[in-house]
């Protein structure tokens, strides 16, 4: 019998398999300390649930972590590492992870930065979104992951304890997933999980249509949308989402909630020298966003393969910086990382199709 999984459900929800199993309610709140503070990899594991207990619940479950089945490290201490995921869209896997033939599998990057740790993280196997500058959108769409699977990249990541921030920028739209990454980001800042204050998560988007209204009104998260073009056609040549919801309208929706405390809304911008880059530019997004306590973070176009954009140009994103910054939009250049393991932004991707074999 496949067992189910205990990462990733929440603390009333491990309550509730306590209680089926015939076991006191408490000893759930007991699990929930042993997953989310201690981060065990065994039922064993969790001494101060009776040896019978711990006998009968791993009958039916199991942890459910995974460790990564490969890593590669960066010139500049940036480190990629390739998870197994179980995905939402197929069928559940054993606890056993050498016994499959394949699992599919997403990228995950840990960027360390002095003081500052932060992991990007995966959402989807693939993405639907088909942007054209992503090497993920290339791969097409294999699945969701579930919240396990979301987790799992963090619970299993041999920097763990080093952590100081998660985005959600790795494969996928996270929105097209939403009830997994919600899940995911409850059990993160609930007190009697990770227990992480917000402001340590940032959850990227393109904008997609009620989606986004929903993870704002649920969630205290920092977002990150994805503009790369503050024009319409522009940005739909580039990015097929505008057309459902375009950039105005994801614009419109974030100007109806509040920035101007701890929760921060920020723009990504790739740029294409000569492209999307111009003073022109400039101007249309300092129109765009007036009035939305914002942040801007320009990023250097990486090429890939079969893709005819061209290179940022260093002069004209300082230029774009520099006007943005004088006329009201704080805007940085973002560093580029781990450009040498294609771990920098928008090149991620398991096409290749790694799996783990027997």
């Amino acid at each position: 019998m496949d067992k189910k999984v205990l990462l990733g459900l929440t603390a009333d929800e491990l309550k509730q398999v306590a209680l089926q199993l015939g076991m006191p309610a408490f000893t759930g709140g007991q699990i929930a300390k042993w997953l989310y503070e201690k981060n065990v990899m065994s039922i064993d594991e969790m001494t101060n649930v009776s040896k019978q207990n711990r006998e009968r619940l791993a009958e039916e479950y199991c942890v459910g972590a995974m460790a990564p089945i490969d890593c590669q490290r960066s010139v500049d201490g940036t480190v990629k590492y390739l998870f197994p995921v179980r995905t939402a869209n197929a069928s559940p896997l054993t606890s056993h992870p050498s016994l499959l033939t394949s699992h599919p599998c997403v990228e995950t990057v840990f960027i360390p930065d002095d003081d500052r740790a932060t992991l990007c993280v995966s959402s989807q196997v693939g993405c639907k979104m088909n942007c054209l500058f992503c090497q993920t959108g290339k791969q097409g769409f294999e699945g969701n992951l579930t919240a396990a699977d979301i987790l799992n990249q963090i619970y299993s990541l041999p920097e763990r304890e080093r952590l100081t921030n998660v985005v959600f920028m790795g494969q996928g739209e996270p929105m097209d997933n939403l009830d997994n990454v919600l899940r995911a980001t409850e059990i993160l800042t609930a007190a009697n999980g990770y227990a992480w204050s917000p402001k340590r998560i940032t959850v990227s988007s393109v904008g997609v249509k009620n989606k986004l209204k929903r993870f704002l009104d649920e969630s205290q998260c920092h977002v990150a949308i994805s503009m790369h073009s503050p024009l319409h056609d522009q940005r739909l040549s580039l990015m097929p989402a505008e057309k459902a919801m375009g950039i105005s309208e994801v614009v419109d929706l974030l100007k109806q909630y509040d920035f101007t405390h701890q929760r921060r809304c920020s723009f990504e911008y790739i740029c294409f020298s000569g492209l999307n880059d111009s003073l022109e530019h400039g101007r249309e997004i300092v129109r765009l966003l007036k009035g939305l306590e914002c942040r801007v973070n320009l990023i250097r176009f990486h090429q890939i393969p079969d893709v005819n954009l061209p290179g940022a140009d260093e002069r004209r994103m300082e230029q774009l910086r520099d006007y943005l910054t004088q006329h009201g939009v704080f805007t940085t250049i973002r560093a580029s990382r781990g450009q040498d393991i294609f771990a920098a932004c928008g090149l991620l991707s398991t096409a290749r199709e790694l799996r783990i074999k027997n």
